[in-house]
């Protein structure tokens, strides 16, 4: 099996939303703007919470990688890099998860 990580998806991303024309799906979704991608990632995690709850393992891979696929556009349609996210994941995992849930601040 072929190693196939999120950054090679992320590069597939930004490639494909640099390219013109209607062949890009990413390019569709991009051009219809951040709320639709927002949409569309909620529609995808819901698919994957319905695949969970059903367990349905297969359904549920699938959707997982969609869920991820249009995280990464949602990203991208708001400047947001995989890498910014990693250094938030990196900044939380330096200290226990209770931690720092509870650093956090409050709304």
């Amino acid at each position: 099996m072929t190693r196939f990580t999120i950054h090679d998806l992320a590069g597939i991303i930004d490639t494909r939303a640099a390219s013109g024309g209607d062949g890009s799906y990413t390019r569709k979704l991009l051009d219809k703007g951040a709320e639709h991608c927002a949409k569309k990632f909620g529609e995808e995690a819901v698919e994957a919470v319905i695949a969970a709850v059903e367990n349905d393992r297969n359904h549920l891979i699938a959707e997982s990688a969609d869920v991820l696929f249009h995280l990464l556009v949602l990203l991208k349609s708001r400047g947001i890099t995989i890498e910014e996210v990693e250094a938030t994941l990196a900044q939380r995992t330096s200290m226990s998860g209770l931690e720092e849930k509870a650093s956090r601040k409050r709304d």
